[in-house]
């Protein structure tokens, strides 16, 4: 009986992020067109943030239940997955069949995105992610803010086509927009108590680690917003907001979600061949995604397939040492 409960709840639970995730990121897309930012910009605030807090609700809730580890999963999960599976259907599913990397700002913040990536698994040599590190991983995410923001041709830009204002109309969907952000907040906690409280129960009925647990299946989960964000913005040829939301999905969760986590709670690691198998193929896709942009400024659909196949390589990997 037990095991049904849990199934319904985590399958439940899920739904619930992905839905909840779904609105708050909608909503504040709207909030965010008289805000005169660029489009990378936008999306990587608006969008990313928006889409990790189901990451940033997993891992407050977890670390507060002591079990930090289910974080480090969902974080480990979720970048993997967005640097390979994301960016691999952006590609397939744009029209020209690749993705254009021509922005000054945007190799800058790609470079930045790959150093974020890698720097947890450093911070983990010793098999700790302590407050020390959390303290980093913050500052870390303080400094490019500042960089972003120390001149203004990165940043500003119309969103889009000025229109004439009927402030009327825009306050009544500014309050409806910031309910229905309200609204899908309180569902992501709501759900999140249900992922961690089922997650925490596979992983003791499968006597494996609640590390795992988080990066195979809570970490593809937070990451579907991501990848469903990725296609809808390919099928309209917005790359900017393919970039942007994808970077941003993979620094925020990297330094304010995994910073918070480890000052809450110190992350501890004890499976070693789990954080072995997460260093070498998070380094590999960001070494991929690396040289594939360094080359050509371009991601190409051939490059698309090569992140696929590391991307179901690793899902192999991972089984395999269950």
């Amino acid at each position: 009986m037990d095991w049904f409960v849990n199934i319904a709840i985590f399958l439940a639970s899920c739904g619930i992020l992905y839905i909840s995730g779904e609105l708050v990121v909608t909503s504040l897309v709207k909030l965010s067109h008289f805000l005169g930012l660029k489009e990378f910009v936008v999306a990587f605030f608006v969008m990313a943030f928006a889409s990790s807090l189901p990451n940033f609700f997993v891992g407050i809730t977890s670390a507060m239940e002591g079990i930090p580890q289910l974080s480090l999963g969902d974080v480990f999960g979720n970048n993997f997955t967005a640097l390979t599976l994301a960016v691999a259907v952006a590609v397939l599913f744009s029209p020209k069949k690749e993705i254009q990397i021509e922005s000054q700002t945007v190799k800058s913040s790609l470079i930045f995105t790959i150093c974020v990536a890698i720097l947890p698994i450093i911070l983990l040599i010793d098999g700790v992610l302590s407050r020390a590190d959390g303290f980093i991983l913050l500052f870390l995410f303080i400094i490019y803010l500042g960089w972003l923001f120390s001149k203004k041709e990165r940043f500003t830009k119309k969103y889009r086509e000025e229109e004439p204002k009927n402030w009327k109309k825009i306050l009544n969907e500014s309050l409806k927009n910031i309910g229905k952000v309200l609204l899908g907040i309180i569902l992501l906690f709501i759900a999140t108590q249900g992922v961690v409280g089922s997650a925490s129960f596979f992983a003791s009925s499968f006597k494996i680690s609640i590390s795992l647990v988080g990066l195979l299946i809570v970490g593809f989960g937070n990451a579907l917003p991501e990848v469903y964000f990725s296609i809808a913005s390919a099928r309209k040829g917005e790359t900017f907001m393919i970039l942007g939301n994808l970077l941003g999905s993979i620094v925020i969760p990297a330094t304010v979600v995994l910073g918070v986590v480890a000052l809450i709670h110190p992350v501890v690691i004890s499976n070693a061949s789990f954080l072995l198998i997460s260093r070498l193929f998070m380094i590999a896709a960001t070494l991929f995604f690396l040289i594939f942009v360094r080359t050509h400024s371009t991601i190409s659909k051939k490059e698309a397939f090569m992140l696929l196949g590391l991307y179901f390589l690793f899902i192999v990997a991972i089984i395999g040492f269950l």
